[in-house]
């Protein structure tokens, strides 16, 4: 793995930017979803110790993932310098959601607060784990606002992280990562120890990115006309008040910076789940959170992509490939 490109990384944020996820085009997540329902399947059937094959299966779907990957951009290199910067470009390009998050988010939204509650919750229940059947319209809010906090450090920061370390090679073997965790780190008994292995390294990959989601939120405030002192003190004080080790890092930057409380009861399979608070209720969660959450998303983003462009251009040097 080699850092990434600042064309690739420019490129690659241009497209999803522009684009959002490429519902026509081959994405390389959905492969990999289907190349863990197959690991899956194909170790249960080979091993009971479900924590072994659970180990087994990071390795597999990480190391194909990658591998992939590698010979596709150095068959594509073999082509010409041009053929393979596009194809790292949307490899990259793929790894990124902050289009996606919007368009998903902006489904919830405007069902919403055009009245139909039950558009709302089907939409939802598209992009969160939690049951939705019965959610209120304040519990929708949160449920919608709490998710974008999130995804801004996983589905954006986080890759943006392992591609001006990696490129996209590491790029993709994040995703790989954080689709297992998706798809295999529930604590139910179906997957409480088959996917141990891949909820603890996905806890692992998104630690630092979490943390510098949470400082960047906080920078970004007041370019988006919110809080940046509210986003600091709710960030400090209220971190930890998460089940996860990294989810309440960004979600207190966010509550902080909008102005208003997240966390509370929510239910997971018919189970109710408990989350302590984050943040204070000083402004209502509406429509009016949403959208200042999405403007604190995007302004997110570009401050990161300021960075890691700079970095990839310090450490490789701005490269256009002949044509």
């Amino acid at each position: 793995m080699t850092p990434a490109e600042p064309a690739v990384l420019i490129l690659a944020l241009a497209l999803d930017l522009a684009l959002g996820d490429p519902r026509r085009l081959p994405h390389p997540v959905v492969l990999i979803g289907r190349l863990i329902a197959f690991l899956e399947s194909s170790l249960r059937k080979i091993t009971r110790h479900e924590r072994a094959a659970g180990i087994g299966l990071l390795l597999l779907t990480v190391g194909t993932s990658a591998a992939t990957v590698w010979l596709a951009l150095n068959g594509l290199t073999i082509l010409g310098p041009l053929a393979g910067l596009l194809g790292a470009a949307y490899v990259s390009y793929t790894c990124l959601a902050a289009r996606s998050l919007h368009r998903e988010s902006a489904l919830v939204a405007d069902a919403l607060m055009a009245g139909d509650r039950e558009a709302a919750r089907r939409n939802l229940s598209h992009i969160v784990g939690r049951d939705t059947h019965d959610l209120s319209d304040a519990d929708i809010w949160r449920a919608v606002v709490e998710t974008v906090a999130e995804n801004t450090a996983d589905g954006i920061v986080s890759p943006l992280f392992w591609l001006t370390l990696g490129g996209p090679v590491a790029g993709i073997a994040f995703k790989a990562v954080s689709t297992l965790d998706s798809m295999v780190g529930y604590k139910n008994e179906r997957y409480l120890r088959l996917g141990w292995a891949s909820a603890r390294m996905d806890d692992l990959l998104n630690f630092l990115p979490a943390r510098l989601t949470a400082l960047l939120m906080i920078m970004a405030s007041p370019l988006t006309g919110l809080s940046w002192r509210n986003a600091a003190r709710i960030t400090l004080r209220d971190r930890r008040n998460h089940p996860s080790p990294n989810s309440g890092h960004p979600e207190a930057a966010a509550a902080g910076a909008l102005g208003v409380r997240l966390g509370g009861t929510a239910s997971y399979g018919g189970t109710p789940s408990w989350k302590e608070p984050i943040g204070d209720p000083l402004l209502p969660l509406d429509g009016r959170a949403y959208r200042s959450m999405i403007r604190l998303m995007y302004a997110t983003t570009l401050l990161m992509a300021a960075i890691c462009i700079a970095a990839a251009w310090a450490l490789k040097g701005f490269h256009v490939p002949q044509l």
